[in-house]
């Protein structure tokens, strides 16, 4: 598979929001829907965002900000900037290069890159993509836990072999959430859009009369954390927890051997009225101390919500839609585009805010009317 001519950025596109409306003219209704919608009344997926406009930054001045950058560590790995693009099923639906358009998009920006187990080109041409620049961040692999062990040593031998560095395991989602806008609208999949990397049929539900389709059929199937234990003894490579909202299971986490989590409540697409990610993000990283590695996702539209994110506690930070409208707008151009605005804007912040490196940001780079 390769890519499409290039396209260009639609005009007048100064920031992330503006690749929206451009976003919604490429895309037909019903898949709209599917990638812009949240669960229930939307609670959360609003407060996301709303989260993160109400943190505000208190600058220092006459710093010598010489030979400042963006750079961060991420499990051992140098990033030139703290943002991976969120995993995000089915890119197709948006463009036809898909997630291969996001891929040497990352890798050319020196973003990571977390691949969703959705997705809808096979993993080994995402993996080839991201070879082609050997400044690019870190290629992570998403899993949903499937309850066939041998199909999971199979699909973690794949990932290892295609030259993915990290495992993420969504732990917030062992069933979909009431998403009324989805349904309102009928989203199908189009018959040429599948999740390729996941061959094979899931087992059919084995129900008696009485019995809950979702409590004694789904759940016995949802991962536990003896299916985190499992994964550990079974890939050499580090896995991260997605979906983390609670102190106690950050904690339970890095006890099994993860090596970090991801506080996200999946982009407000699962359970309605969970907190916002930016209202979580410091209770975590509280409870799980400086070392452990925490990333955040959720509602990141500015530079200046890179920088809060970072002054809360995170090691670096997950985008997820706006990357995907970038790319129904205009392809790998388009989410090369938005990664270096989000960048440019986060050095921007950094600067404006006295902070030389990302290393500085701290809850004093923070208003708070209390001190």
């Amino acid at each position: 598979m390769s890519l499409s001519a290039l396209q260009p950025i639609p005009p007048g596109v100064a920031n992330l929001a503006d690749f929206e409306a451009h976003a919604q003219a490429a895309m037909n209704a019903e898949a709209w829907a599917y990638l812009n919608g949240g669960a229930a009344d939307e609670i959360t997926l609003r407060a996301n965002r709303s989260a993160w406009d109400a943190i505000q930054l208190q600058p220092r001045v006459l710093r010598d900000l010489s030979g400042g950058h963006s750079r961060v560590n991420l499990l051992g790995t140098e990033l030139a900037h703290p943002v991976l693009l969120a995993p995000i099923a089915y890119q197709r639906l948006a463009h036809a290069d898909g997630e291969l358009a996001s891929a040497y998009a990352a890798a050319a920006q020196g973003a990571g890159m977390v691949l969703s187990a959705q997705a809808s080109v096979a993993m080994e041409a995402v993996a080839q993509a991201f070879a082609t620049e050997p400044q690019g961040g870190p290629l992570w692999f998403q899993l949903y836990w499937r309850d066939d062990r041998g199909f999971m040593l199979e699909l973690l031998q794949r990932v290892e072999r295609a030259g993915f560095t990290a495992l993420v395991l969504t732990v917030d989602a062992p069933v979909h959430g009431a998403r009324d806008r989805e349904r309102r609208a009928g989203f199908k999949l189009p018959a040429d859009v599948r999740a390729v990397n996941l061959g094979g049929l899931k087992k059919p539900l084995d129900l008696q009369p009485g019995q809950s389709a979702l409590f004694d059929g789904l759940m016995p199937r949802a991962a536990t954390w003896a299916e985190v234990d499992w994964l550990r003894a079974n890939s050499r490579l580090p896995l991260l927890l997605k979906g983390v909202t609670h102190a106690d299971d950050a904690l339970e986490a890095r006890k099994r051997g993860a090596s970090g989590v991801i506080v996200s409540n999946h982009g407000g697409r699962t359970l309605d009225t969970v907190p916002a990610s930016a209202d979580l993000l410091p209770r975590l990283r509280d409870g799980v101390g400086a070392e452990f590695c925490v990333l955040v996702d959720g509602g990141i539209r500015r530079g200046t919500d890179v920088l809060k994110a970072m002054a809360l506690g995170a090691n670096a930070v997950l985008l997820g839609r706006p990357y995907v409208h970038a790319l129904a707008a205009a392809g790998a151009h388009g989410v090369a585009h938005a990664l270096r605005l989000l960048r440019d804007e986060l050095e921007i912040a950094m600067a404006l805010s006295g902070c030389k490196t990302l290393a500085e940001a701290g809850p004093h780079l923070l208003w708070s009317a209390r001190k």
